[in-house]
């Protein structure tokens, strides 16, 4: 979303709860953002993407806004490796771009990490050990706490030693105690706070603590009250960035990453759209249009998230979901009649309100943002099942064909079109719904058609015009002439002169056409016949005059029908 959209939306509501002891949380400014598509995204991917792949989702991400970006594991494998290489080399990384790098607490894959940096401008040295009881008795073979904590120290020794031996990169230290989200808090504290009295960070050059919900065990306010209770006990906590990295497993995890800012995080790990081990990591769009409807500027740009969704899909070979939030093809998507009529009111009334005010916040009922701000069109709001209403078709036949249908025509044709998607058993296309319109409602000829007109405006009689035209009824062609104050007027008695008229006209509209030929206008003739029945019929056509005859001639044909 551009930084110009922003300002339209609301900020985070006030929360106004009887007896409430706990203190107010709200997120007011953007984390410090960091991808991890690259790697953690990329080992989860069932065809890792290849070096050109992960150069062009590189680009791509330093042009949606991400400052960091950690890019790979260049000490387990060779194509990790030269794919760090080649982005230092080949001078691929912007000034304002940190690199980050992943490495085992393990002596040889630190070495071999500062062989794959040394010359960027700037890297992270993310280092880390599993910490949890679990991790500590399989994995480690039942090792002790100090075991793992001497780990955890001696890594952040080995990079401290490390960083004179590349003096043009400026190193950042980054530590995680893996699986933190089921470790022992006393003892991820000490293990965070031991590397903290290695490294001595200071205000002016942090180090970056990273809390991982490796796996999520716990609801998310769990989750925030470690991360609180961790900021409310590390070491120069000014000193430390406090970051978070969560996965999904619960299906928590953009609301575990939310209220891990509320709990004073300063940073998020995550990836585009949630790819990662298992149900994924955390979806960063998700969280930072989140922010974004709140009116707080993020710094990345999602402005055309379907073009960004593209080159995701194209390198990655995985799939957006429909209903994946803003990005999925169905979000903005209603079927249901009640919704659709609230939507279509809301940006009926949007579009008058801007022309004064264009700075008006946003508000439309069922769409949390205006999906322009996001890439993405008006057009597809709106679609037509048998669960659809009157208003919806109204919409499409407005937005995508340029027919303003009264609101009084709504109810007639919505119910047959949506009747229509009933019979059928599927959704209708707009151009569907535009050719059974035609079909059904406009220049309908099935018993009476009108082929040629004259009208003569008589200067003896004021405002009276006289209609002569030919019309075809039932297979016949003959001429009929009436007088009246208008065409429709006129034409209205030239039917009555041949016994045709059993109705009454009551209301008529017309407009161009929007969208089509310059010359197309349409007509609308609304109809009472003697025996109470209502409706309405729509003429097309170039000239108006005939367009309103057209229209007149429709409603009849209809009435004929019922």
């Amino acid at each position: 979303m551009n930084p110009s959209s922003i300002a339209k939306y609301r900020p985070f509501p006030p929360v106004s709860l009887p007896d409430r002891t706990w203190p107010d949380r709200t997120i007011t400014t953007a984390p410090i953002w960091c991808s991890v598509d690259l790697r953690d995204g990329n080992q989860a991917l069932p065809q890792p993407m290849s070096i050109e792949e992960k150069l062009e989702f590189f680009d791509l991400l330093c042009r949606v806004g991400f400052k960091q970006i950690e890019i790979g594991f260049p000490s387990a494998a060779d194509t990790e490796f030269n794919f760090c290489r080649r982005l230092i080399e080949e001078n691929r990384i912007p000034d304002d771009v940190t690199i980050q790098i992943l490495v085992q607490t393990r002596e040889h894959l630190i070495r071999r990490s500062f062989e794959a940096i040394d010359g960027a401008k700037r890297a992270i040295v993310h280092i880390y050990n599993s910490t949890s009881p679990l991790q500590r008795r399989v994995t480690f073979g039942d090792a002790s706490r100090e075991d793992i904590r001497q780990l955890a120290i001696d890594g952040a020794k080995l990079v401290k030693e490390l960083v004179p031996t590349i003096p043009r990169t400026e190193v950042v230290l980054q530590y995680s105690p893996e699986s933190f989200s089921d470790t022992e808090l006393d003892f991820a504290l000490d293990c965070c706070n031991s590397v903290i009295d290695v490294w001595q960070p200071t205000p002016e050059k942090k180090m970056i603590i990273n809390l991982p919900d490796t796996v999520q065990w716990t609801t998310p306010n769990i989750h925030a009250d470690m991360i609180e209770w961790m900021g409310r006990h590390l070491k120069n906590r000014e000193s430390v960035i406090v970051s978070l990295h969560t996965h999904n497993d619960r299906g928590t995890g953009t609301a575990a990453t939310e209220l891990g800012l509320m709990a004073g995080a300063d940073r998020v790990e995550g990836t585009l759209f949630g790819n990662g081990e298992r149900t994924g990591n955390l979806d960063i769009v998700n969280v930072a249009l989140n922010m974004n409807s709140h009116g707080i500027e993020t710094g990345l740009d999602f402005s055309d998230l379907p073009a960004l969704r593209a080159v995701y899909e194209r390198v990655t070979r995985m799939t957006v979901g429909e209903r994946h939030p803003y990005a999925g093809e169905l979000v903005f998507t209603a079927f249901s009649g009640s919704h659709q009529d609230a939507i279509k009111k809301g940006l009926d009334r949007r579009e008058k309100e801007t022309k004064d005010n264009p700075g008006i916040a946003w508000g439309v009922p069922y769409l949390t943002i205006d999906p322009q701000d996001i890439g993405r069109s008006y057009e597809a709001i709106i679609r037509i099942n048998s669960q659809s209403g009157k208003g919806g078709v109204a919409w499409i036949l407005d937005r995508e064909h340029g027919l303003d249908l009264p609101k009084t025509m709504h109810p007639q044709v919505g119910k047959t079109i949506y009747d229509l998607a009933d019979q059928r058993g599927r959704e209708l296309s707009v151009d569907e719904i535009r050719d059974a319109f035609y079909e059904l409602f406009a220049n309908v000829e099935t018993h009476l058609a009108v082929s040629d007109y004259e009208l003569i405006h008589h200067t003896t009689e004021r405002g009276t015009v006289e209609c002569t035209a030919t019309i075809v009824l039932d297979g016949g062609e003959k001429q009929i002439t009436g007088k009246g104050n208008g065409p429709i007027n006129a034409f209205v008695h030239a039917m009555e002169g041949i016994g045709l008229k059993d109705f009454k006209v009551t209301d008529y509209r017309s407009h161009a056409v929007r969208g089509g030929s310059d010359a197309s206008a349409a007509a609308y003739v609304q109809v009472q016949h003697d025996d109470g029945r209502i409706l309405w019929g729509c003429g097309i056509d170039p000239s108006i005059e005939m367009a309103g005859l057209k229209a007149l001639v429709t409603a009849w044909n209809l009435l004929r029908q019922d």
